[in-house]
This record gives C-alpha cells, structure tokens and sequence, in this order.
C-alpha cells in the first residue's frame, strides 16, 4: 500500500492532508481520469454545509491593495501606544460605534456602519505574497513571489470561480466573468521581474483574468523614493483627467482603426485555423484555443464589455462621487462590470513609477500617506459603497478590501517615517451580500502587534468568499496531474455573516 508520511492536518473537507495526497497516488497507480472526477464530485456534493448566507452574493468586487496599509492608521487606531508605535496621526470617530479610523478617512468613516472589520488576521508570511493571500497556496516563499509562473503557484480566487463556472454553464457569458484593473498586474513599475498572484496556474492561462487597461493623463504627482531612486512624475493614483476610461486591451488604438474588413479579416484566420488543425482541435490544448477564439471574437463582436469599462458614459456626479484619481475610477468600472454581470472584478492599487511603491511605505510613509494614498482611498472606498448602496447593488454584491499583510507597529527611522512588513497582525474590510453591518470580528493587543482575540487567516477570508458566491469552499480541483486539491483549507467566517 501506498502510504504518505507527514503532517495529519485535517482539511476542512473532512479529509486529512496525508489522506488526500494518497487519493493522488493512488491515481497516478490505478485510478483513471473518471475515478478522480467523480471523487472530485462527490467531495463537492457531499456534506455541503451551506449554512448562513451561502450564495448570497452575485458577484464580488474585490480590492487588493497592493503593499500593505498599517492597521493602526486604518481601522484599528491604537491613541494610547506610546509615540513611536501611534505614530503623528489622529484617529476620528467613524459611524461604527467602538471604531475610530485614521483622520486622513473622514470620508471611509461615514460607511463604516456598512461594513465588517476584520482586525485578527495573520500569518507566518511577512513578504509580498499577493499568491499567498489571493489564492489556496499553503505556503509561499519569497522566490515564488517574484515569479509568476512558478509550478509551485495555486490558482487565483477569481480564476477558480472562472473554472468552476466554465464547466456548467451552457455558453459564454455576455461579459468575461473574471476581470481586473486598472492594468495587467506588476507591469506599470520599475524593474523587469513581475509579481506573482493573479494568475489562473495550472488551470491553464485561459482561466487568467482579463486585464483591462487605464487609457487617461496622470494629473498629480509628488516625489516617492526607493533607496537612491526617485520618482516625480504625475502618478495617476493622485489624480487623473476627466477623460479617462478604461479599455480591452486590443482596444487601446483609435477605436476607427477598427475596420469592418479588419473584423472580417480576423474571423477568417479563425476560420482557417479551425479548418486546417481538426486535430488539434480535439485535444486538450485545442480546446483551450478554441475556448480563446470564442472570447476573442466575443469581445470583437460585443460592445458590452467596452461599456461597463467606459466610465466616461456616467454622470459627472457619480463619477465624482468616486473622487478624480485612478483607484477611484477603477473602483467605479468595477461596479458597472458587476452590473453587467461580471462575477469577480478585482482592482488592484497596484506599484506604480517604483517598486516598493503602492502601499508598501518604508520611506516617506507620512508624506505618502497624507498626500498619495489615503485620499484616494478615502474616496474611492466611499464611493463605491455608497453607490452599490443607493442603487440597491449592496445587498447583492461582497466588496472584499484585503492585503497581503500589515505594517509593523513601531515607526522605523528612515525619512518621513517608515513602516516594514508585518504579518502578524492586520486589518481586512469586508461589506455587502451576506455581511454584517457594522461589526468588528477579532481583535489585536494593545499595540497593534499581535491578535488578542479571534485569530483569522487569509484562507478563512477566501473561504468566506467562496461561500457566499454559493461555491462550496470544500471542493476540489485537479492539479496538473490531474489530482484533487482543495480550494483552500479555511473556514468560513460566520461570525462575519448576517
């Protein structure tokens, strides 16, 4: 007999670690393709415990931001930690009661009443590992994180949903069901090495979101610094014209170029295609290009998508709503994609100009603070929680506001103040379909270092995020081998469920 020796953690299927790496061995040893899919079946279909709020969102707007906020300048203010710890800023009083947030939010505080703080989240990982917190990866190290395709790499959360939807519905979706903004991830920085996270994996590259791209004129900008480099140009995070949309890649040339004949021309190299590799066809790589075709024409042909990300066909008010910079305006295209009937639109605050940019603030961190991040922040998250709530959306739709970690709870000494990497404790934000308004689950010791209460891992986040959308967190899906793996081994929050 085949046995596996190692940890006997049991997963939140039911089945321990080591069992369900026998269940692979014994596929590579005898189990056929169709023996593993009906296991993967019956894991999905059996013992489902549904339980409160299990599909009761549509879709998810989730937002990463990129390099990590500190929680004791977000919503979990520590006023009586000594001054290295507390740092220069204030904390105000928010409309949910027991929770002040950093003075530089006055607008994220009117819709704290709204939304769910998650203030016990950790984990062992304090490096950039958006693989680690956006997917079902057990582990991650820091050379993973700085590739992207990795074998080691699980499947991004909105990838899975992609799959997992892919396999049972009847035809393509009027608008891909995977998109991200405001632009292909990693690519908008300094450096030739890319960040690892939001990618399909061994899924295959067709399950990869579809990356749109901000099409605008940066306004604003301050100088940001990384060692003994300097960025000064206008930084569209700070501020962005009113022209400014986003677009379909293939889209970024004058839309004119886009010929009848050229449309014509490009459905007959599909044509010739499919004419000339019926075999290729019929297998699994072929699959997966016909599976592009039918995308790539879907786009071509369709207009629906082009419209949910053309914010510029929303009042001034509205847009306005979600303040003139470009996390606020992917945050208002994410909302008309979720109309449109996209299910997971993510937007990430991403680097931009230098690496270590983003949130990740160990140089400048009260200069960054005060005049790049949280004003884009304070309205962008405003925004779109008021809007989904005045239109009714809120009720329908989970908004996830994550990170890959916090910040560490003393100032370090670099100018302007520093904050390093902290994964001890943080803070998450959660509102919408099948939240709790206004409730704090969890809590941290007295100096914003370490959880006090509720211990909350980012597989418990995932897996809360699986459970609304009506996946069961507990199902399977084949590795390249074909062997089942669980999404993620978490446990739904319920204490954060109404």
């Amino acid at each position: 007999m085949l046995r596996i020796l190692g940890s006997p953690k049991r997963l939140c299927g039911g089945w321990t670690r080591r069992e369900m790496l026998r269940v692979g061995g014994l596929g590579l040893a005898g189990l056929g393709l169709a023996d593993l899919l009906a296991l993967r079946e019956a894991s999905a279909e059996g013992g489902s415990a549904r339980g409160a709020g299990f599909g009761r969102a549509k879709s998810i707007i989730l937002i990463h931001l990129y390099g990590a906020p500190s929680q004791l300048e977000w919503a979990d203010m520590k006023p009586d930690a000594p001054v290295e710890i507390r740092g220069e800023l204030r904390g105000i009083p928010s409309s949910l009661p027991g929770c002040h947030v950093c003075e530089l939010l006055p607008n994220h505080a009117q819709v704290m009443d709204r939304v769910t703080v998650l203030r016990s989240l950790t984990h062992p990982y304090p490096i950039h590992g958006v693989a680690y917190a956006l997917t079902g990866n057990p582990a991650i190290d820091v050379s993973m994180e700085l590739r992207p395709h990795d074998s080691r790499h699980w499947p991004f959360f909105g990838s899975v949903v992609d799959y997992l939807e892919s396999g049972s519905a009847p035809a393509a979706p009027r608008v891909p069901r995977n998109v991200a903004l405001p632009f292909r991830f990693s690519t908008r920085r300094q450096g030739e090495v890319s960040r690892a996270g939001p990618y399909a994996a061994f899924l295959g590259s067709q399950f990869d979101p579809l990356w749109a791209e901000f099409a605008g004129t940066a306004t604003r900008g301050h100088q940001k610094t990384l060692r003994d480099l300097v960025f000064t140009d206008n930084d569209p995070y700070m501020g962005v014209a009113d022209d400014c949309r986003f677009v379909v890649p293939a889209a970024m040339r004058d839309e004119s170029e886009l010929t009848l004949d050229r449309l014509h021309g490009r459905k007959s190299l599909l044509a010739q295609l499919n004419e000339a590799l019926p075999r290729l066809r019929a297998s699994a790589a072929g699959r997966e290009l016909t599976r592009h075709q039918q995308a790539a024409l879907s786009i071509l042909e369709s207009d629906d998508l082009a419209r949910a990300l053309d914010v510029r066909l929303e009042p001034p008010s509205t847009r306005g709503l979600y303040g003139d910079t470009l996390f606020g305006q992917a945050c208002l295209a994410a909302r008309r994609l979720v109309e449109a009937g996209t299910r997971v639109a993510t937007v990430f605050w991403d680097e931009y100009g230098l690496a270590g940019t983003g949130w990740d603030t160990h140089w400048n961190h009260y200069p960054r603070m005060k005049n790049e991040l949280c004003p884009g922040f304070d309205r962008g998250w405003y925004g779109l929680i008021t809007d989904l709530d005045q239109r009714g959306l809120l009720e329908e739709t989970l908004v996830v506001c994550t990170s890959e970690h916090g910040r560490t709870p003393k100032i370090n000494s670099q100018p302007g103040g520093g904050r390093d990497h902290w994964s001890r404790v943080y803070t998450s934000l959660i509102a919408g379909a099948g939240v709790k308004r206004g409730h704090i689950v969890g809590a941290s010791d007295k100096h914003g270092s370490d959880v006090a209460d509720r211990p909350l891992s980012p597989k418990d986040l995932l897996a809360t995020m699986y459970h609304l959308l009506g996946i069961d967190p507990r199902r399977t899906i084949p590795d390249r081998a074909g062997r089942p793996l669980p999404l993620v081994e978490g446990t739904v929050i319920a204490d954060a469920l109404a």
